[in-house]
């Protein structure tokens, strides 16, 4: 992988390993926000989620654990591909490849997805 992802892969490690999830946690998601259109700059914040429904798309709004202002932000303006879907596509080959060694992720649904937008489940 490329020294962004590396950087992606500290962020998440930092995250889960300096917060304890709450019990109840029963899925995770991914926020994706387009800080910026014209910059091709985006950012992800990761939340667990009490609620899991595969069938409601609302269930990531069920959050018992945030990241908060804690997010990484991807800046894609010198990328071919810069939009949002292959932003979004991006980000989940990071997290599925992250998946692979974090137990933590890979235990319960994961989803991401664009706040106010479809979420994707990358497993359930």
């Amino acid at each position: 992988m490329n020294e962004i992802y590396t950087e992606f892969e500290n962020w998440l490690d930092s995250l889960l390993e300096n917060n304890n999830m709450p019990d109840e946690t029963l899925a995770f998601c991914f926020n994706l926000y387009e800080e910026s259109s014209e910059d091709s700059v985006y950012s992800v914040q990761l939340v667990a989620c009490d609620k899991f429904d595969k069938d409601d798309s609302d269930w990531a709004c069920e959050e018992c654990w945030s990241s908060e202002e804690d997010i990484f932000y991807i800046e894609l303006s010198d990328e071919q591909d810069k939009d949002w879907k292959s932003a979004q596509e991006l980000i989940k080959s990071w997290v599925q490849e992250y998946m692979k060694t974090c137990d933590t992720l890979s235990a319960k649904p994961v989803a991401i997805g664009f706040i106010d937008g479809d979420l994707e489940l990358i497993n359930s």
